[in-house]
């Protein structure tokens, strides 16, 4: 087994070897704007290594889960497309609901009340669509994914089995592959759209799988920090009347890193290791009435709320100042 995985991480590494080169021959960059968190030219689109693990498991399972693998395909294609060529926001969205009823098809969601699919719809394109907003420092993306993978890992093995592990073990080495090209001060590549969409696509079908099999949306809690930075920026970008589909550099761990000048490191741990905490503590109660998981959830959401809006208050100046 430990040779087959070292197969597996060595066929990653050279696939996003073999894509840099790609990449550099093509001019498939980042240049460094006013919007920007980095100031050198760095490689788009590394996380294209998450696609290529997800497709490595889906041959060695034997093509298990042949309609979220569609749908991954899909959403990765159309990511990909946009990192290039920078496609209408509706060309995107109508790809990310395509690829999230390939999901709801493998899940055999559509048995569900009306109701409950079109909020679970809704939710997975926000909560896609939130995590590629997320992707804007170095290390974030993957360590983030890493802490919500190994949460999802961790369930699997003293909770409730949902998942086979090879998968896992799969996408995380692609994580940890990516890091290491990416958590630097001058990262050599950054996810771009097709890394963050992806992972999230991924993310996204094991943490429903989870639900569906456990019949517990208070699950959910693993992806609350992005989910709060996220939301919360919307709103006061709303509030702003702001484009919220527009570049901006308004998200709290943005003005962390690029105003309060915390490295990108520092910022991005903090980020996977309160996620991490939050998930510790949500595990002491699994074994609890669902009710109190959900009162647990509900408590997390309005402290980091407070949180966000505390801190926000305190150094938004900054950004400001900065613009």
């Amino acid at each position: 087994m430990l040779l087959t995985y070292s197969y597996y991480f060595i066929i990653l590494l050279g696939g996003i070897q073999i894509y840099f080169a790609i990449a550099n021959k093509f001019k498939i960059v980042d240049k460094p704007n006013l919007r920007s968190s980095h100031s050198n030219t760095v490689i788009r689109g590394g996380g294209i290594i998450f696609y290529l693990a997800a497709l490595l498991w889906y041959f060695q399972s034997g093509f298990e889960y042949p309609w979220f693998y569609l749908g991954l395909t899909v959403i990765c294609l159309i990511s990909f497309l946009d990192d290039i060529l920078s496609l209408s926001t509706w060309i995107r969205l109508t790809v990310h609901l395509i690829g999230i009823l390939f999901i709801c098809f493998q899940l055999n969601l559509f048995s569900s009340s009306i109701l409950y699919l079109i909020v679970a719809i809704i939710v997975s394109i926000g909560i896609i669509n939130a995590y590629n907003f997320m992707d804007g420092i170095n290390g974030i993306t993957g360590l983030y994914s890493i802490s919500v993978l190994s949460c999802l890992w961790f369930t699997n093995n003293n909770f409730i089995s949902f998942i086979q592990n090879d998968f896992v073990y799969i996408v995380g080495m692609s994580l940890l592959v990516f890091l290491f090209y990416n958590i630097r001060v001058k990262a050599k590549c950054f996810a771009g759209d097709v890394g963050s969409v992806s992972i999230a696509f991924i993310l996204l079908f094991l943490l429903w799988k989870l639900v569906v099999i456990s019949g517990d949306l208070s699950f959910f809690i693993l992806l609350v920090v992005y989910g709060i930075d996220s939301v919360l920026t919307i709103i006061h970008r709303l509030v702003l009347r702001e484009n919220i589909f527009e570049a901006h550099r308004k998200h709290l761990y943005q003005i962390l890193a690029n105003e309060c000048r915390i490295s990108h490191v520092k910022v991005a741990c903090g980020y996977a290791l309160l996620q991490m905490i939050i998930f510790i503590g949500y595990f002491f109660l699994m074994n609890q009435d669902i009710v109190i998981r959900y009162c647990y959830l509900f408590s997390i959401v309005i402290l980091l709320s407070i949180a966000y809006f505390y801190i926000k208050r305190k150094i938004y100046s900054l950004h400001i100042d900065g613009s």
